[in-house]
């Protein structure tokens, strides 16, 4: 090769690295992001407020008279059966895990013959709750260890209105004199006080 030749190759070299060089510096100045002089907006995401749209306020809870009104006995016989497993219903019946519930509504808390009740029933009646009135048992239904602290009672409760209405209305059945209803439309008593925390269950009781 040639003095000539070497001359071309090298020229074509430095012409292909300037073109090249070239472009890069054309693209940056077409394309660069200048940092501005002050930051954007930051977007702050936050949790909307209890109550809020979307997140809705507690669902008030249903008058005891209103469950009564709208409750069916018959289904609440199919609710009872969720119970037959610790409790009979019959006049006279036995008790067994849990006491005969026959005369259950407006029974004296923690009073049935024959049955051994748990110390939080006990301390329960023994803080004013003394009748299973139909508001104590819609409580005591909704979540019985939420309403009696140390019950041995292991039913986690029926959530559900339309469950516990029928199965008021059932309960209400089981006696030779049914309580009178309470009037539709009242408003609901107060929760009734829990139990001491504190309170030790005694074996195979209510």
């Amino acid at each position: 090769m040639d003095s000539n030749e070497v001359n071309k190759v090298l020229a074509g070299l430095l012409g292909t690295v300037f073109v090249v060089f070239s472009v890069g510096i054309v693209s940056d100045s077409l394309f660069a992001s200048p940092k501005p002089d002050k930051p954007g907006f930051t977007i702050e995401a936050t949790e909307p407020e209890a109550g809020a749209a979307g997140g809705g306020e507690a669902k008030a809870a249903t008058p005891v008279a209103d469950l009564l009104a709208a409750g069916k006995a018959e289904a609440g016989a199919t609710v009872f059966k969720k119970c037959q497993a610790c409790h009979s219903g019959e006049k006279g019946g036995p008790n067994k895990i849990g006491p005969d519930l026959w005369e259950i509504v407006n029974r004296p808390v923690a009073h049935h013959e024959g049955f051994a009740y748990s110390a939080g029933m006990k301390d329960f009646a023994k803080g004013g709750e003394t009748k299973w009135t139909f508001e104590n048992l819609n409580h005591f239904l909704t979540s019985p260890k939420g309403l009696v602290k140390g019950t041995a009672m292991g039913f986690a409760g029926l959530p559900k209105d339309e469950d516990r209405g029928n199965l008021l209305a059932y309960l209400r059945t089981l006696s030779d004199n049914p309580a009178p209803l309470p009037e539709a439309g009242a408003a609901p008593e107060a929760t009734p006080a829990a139990a001491p925390a504190d309170a030790k269950p005694a074996e195979g009781a209510h």
